[in-house]
């Protein structure tokens, strides 16, 4: 994977061949930010150009041998490490390396919802184990192939458990020879202080409307220009949200069902007294809740109110241009956006965020979503 296949990041581009030109590759590099900008494909494409025997000053030749091997995901001197969930096939991320080569290779923008469709699961926790650490070892003991650097990339190294944590910490303390370390985080508060502290962050913007809209034209030149903008615009920044919001309209509409269904009946208990409305509410929050919808699609969710909040309070001014909504959407806040006002616009995304990192926290998602029906019908009465 080349520079030049990576939608956007030019300035961190630009500091990762500045870092290689001045000599200054630091042992273990931490990528963070949020999901779908392109963090593991940077980090491959990095590893690519400083193993590059012909780079330019742009990127990677492409077409050397090591270059094509790197294109495979299958350069000796590459190594991965992901979350996985154990089972007959093993406990180790060898295990599954073709399904996350073939992942990458298909759809480099993923997320961990993605990858958990790879597997074939639905409701386990996939995480990295301790005995993963013991690879790693090992296969940073072996000698070099082209006596380059050895490249451990490490995708969601926050999904480690603590004995595979503390192993790393001791191998980032202490690095073999001409190893490069290139963990590759959106959640890089829930790792060790000490892993933080022992590696070089980069953190990785969201990609702007244009970036998004401009790949999105090129890819799906039969879209209209309005409608690829409003994709864009409601990525927020994430190029794999505005893959999904495009392919997968059906999941987009259910998220709008659950909105308005969560917000109408917030607002009847709230402002009506109808208690009929608060039952509704609890079926509500036990359905989000349910197991089979799964973590990643429920943080879509709460992302996706987020959104809706803003587009409902910017609705308020009258400002056509300002507002990227689907018509559902649009006819929905005609009637709701005057409920979304500076008196509770704030609290209400406070909450929504809340509920978000809970989730992500591996919180009870029935309290969580109950819990946030009930902070909607304070807010939205206001």
């Amino acid at each position: 994977m080349r520079f030049s296949d990576i939608i956007g990041q030019e300035d961190v581009k630009k500091q990762l061949r500045q870092a290689v030109s001045d000599g200054r590759i630091a042992h273990a590099q931490l990528f963070t930010g949020m999901s779908g900008i392109g963090k593991l494909p940077l980090a491959i494409a990095y590893a690519q150009y400083i193993a590059c025997p012909y780079r330019t000053a742009e990127d990677s030749c492409g077409t050397c041998p090591t270059c094509l091997q790197y294109q495979k995901l299958q350069h000796p001197d590459l190594h991965f490490v992901f979350p996985i969930v154990k089972s007959d096939n093993g406990d180790v991320c060898d295990s599954y390396i073709d399904k996350f080569r073939s992942i990458i290779t298909n759809t480099p923008y993923f997320n961990l919802d993605d990858w958990y469709q790879a597997l074939e699961i639905e409701t386990k926790q996939a995480i990295i184990y301790e005995k993963e650490s013991t690879e790693i070892l090992r296969k940073l003991s072996l000698k070099s192939f082209s006596d380059g650097y050895k490249v451990m990339i490490i995708w969601l190294p926050e999904k480690m458990n603590i004995e595979c944590a503390n192993k790393l910490l001791k191998l980032l303390e202490e690095p073999p020879i001409k190893t490069l370390f290139l963990l590759v985080s959106e959640q890089p508060e829930l790792l060790l202080s000490t892993i933080i502290s022992r590696s070089q962050e980069i953190r990785i913007p969201r990609l702007s409307e244009h970036t998004i809209a401009h790949a999105l034209q090129q890819n799906n030149p039969d879209i209209s220009a309005t409608t690829i903008n409003n994709i864009a615009h409601n990525a927020n920044g994430s190029y794999l949200t505005a893959i999904k919001q495009l392919n997968d309209c059906a999941e987009n509409k259910q998220y709008f069902n659950d909105f308005v269904a969560l917000m109408r009946n917030a607002w009847l208990v709230g402002q009506k007294k109808d208690y009929s409305a608060l039952l509704q509410l609890r079926k509500w929050s036990l359905d989000i809740a349910d197991a089979k919808v799964g973590r990643e699609k429920q943080k879509s969710f709460l992302q996706y109110a987020q959104r809706q909040i803003r587009e409902n309070y910017i609705y308020n001014f009258s400002c056509a241009e300002m507002n990227y909504q689907t018509e559902d959407e649009r006819q929905f806040s005609s009637k709701f956006a005057p409920f979304i006002h500076e008196d509770n616009v704030e609290r209400m995304m406070e909450e929504l965020s809340r509920a978000e990192q809970q989730i992500s926290q591996n919180g009870n998602a029935k309290i969580i979503f109950f819990d946030l029906c009930l902070q909607m019908i304070v807010t939205v009465k206001k």
